[in-house]
């Protein structure tokens, strides 16, 4: 009785999150799908790569690798008024012992308006194709336990599925604003950025169902954010606070905290031969779900982060308080103008 009580309580999480888009604990490094507005905003060229894995200790591991790329389509034109931007994002998501798999590829277009020498406020708008399938034959169904005993050779019955695998299109929208101000000389260290900005994913509710159910919707995703950089004045530390808000339906995550950087190298701006070099560490918290430890790894314009989840919700008694790792890698270039990353 106890495991199949607990069979169910993970069973009813998992769909819980199946239901929700992919998220995850470097929010900051999967601009995309926290802002289609994010293309073009901090970096005149950015690409990046992720790979998350969950819920390992308790099923079969959630596996979701992702990748994006943005850049500016008008980066070298003088006196503009404005940043045209573009990026592509793709994600591949694998869930639980039947192996529901979902793949989204999506293009994004933005446009910032050049409020003055700090500051821009930006409009992006992305659309996309997805597809999701299921393999219902890697799993256990009521028809095939007999006499209370589970009997692989049967035949499941799996009429209530219409369909093992779907396709949709995809539709979001989402604002950003940027403020950055840079520190007068390296060791200086004043410099002060901030960005925030709001967001609405799967605009046109795509049917969403193996079942045939047309009124099985995909729900509209709000995402909210706010972070900055805060240099420690003729020091070699600065604060990254965060704060990240997405809602979906009934669904909602609420993570925040901050990292700390210390530059380890200023690096050369006249010869060019030394990098500047940076580590981060970060602690943040989703709220009522995990404490998130991140640390990150800076060389001119490559980084390389790692965060892991410690479980603190009710799965903990489930899964040892293990939650999942995540890992991701980046290649920023900025070419040293009024709009730096923000890492």
């Amino acid at each position: 009785m106890k495991n199949f009580l607990l069979s169910i309580f993970i069973l009813v999480c998992c769909m819980e999150l199946n239901a929700q888009d992919v998220h995850f604990s470097h929010a900051e490094f999967s601009p995309l799908t926290l802002n289609p507005g994010l293309a073009g905003a901090l970096s005149p060229f950015q690409g990046i790569v992720n790979y998350r894995s969950q819920w390992r200790s308790v099923a079969s591991p959630y596996k979701t690798i992702a990748a994006s790329f943005d850049a500016r389509f008008n980066e070298k034109k003088r006196d503009r008024k404005g940043i045209i931007a573009g990026g592509l994002n793709f994600f591949n998501d694998q869930a639980g012992d039947l192996k529901v798999v979902s793949n989204n590829v999506h293009l994004n277009l933005a446009y910032h308006l050049i409020l003055n020498r700090n500051s821009t406020l930006g409009l992006g708008i992305t659309t996309g194709y997805g597809q999701r399938s299921i393999n219902p034959n890697a799993g256990r169904w009521g028809s095939q336990y007999v006499n209370g005993s589970f009997d692989a050779t049967a035949i499941p019955n799996l009429d209530f599925l219409n369909t093992s695998s779907f396709s949709f299109l995809d539709a979001g929208t989402g604002m950003v604003y940027t403020y950055s101000k840079n520190a007068g000389y390296m060791t200086q260290n004043n410099q002060l950025s901030v960005n925030a900005g709001v967001a609405a994913y799967h605009l046109n509710k795509p049917t969403y169902s193996f079942t045939g159910n047309s009124s099985e919707k995909l729900y509209v995703r709000y995402s909210a954010f706010v972070n900055a950089t805060i240099g420690i004045q003729n020091t070699r530390g600065s604060f990254l606070p965060g704060i990240y808000y997405q809602r979906q339906a009934t669904q909602q995550e609420f993570l925040f905290g901050t990292h700390y950087k210390y530059l380890l190298n200023e690096g050369s701006s006249y010869t060019g031969f030394t990098r500047p070099m940076a580590l981060y560490i970060g602690l943040f918290n989703r709220f009522r779900d995990a404490l998130v430890g991140k640390i990150m790894f800076e060389y001119d314009c490559y980084s390389a982060g790692f965060a892991y989840d410690i479980n603190l919700s009710g799965l903990r008694a489930v899964s040892n308080a293990k939650g999942g790792f995540e890992l991701f890698l980046r290649y920023n270039f900025s070419d040293g103008g009024g709009f730096r990353s923000r890492i």
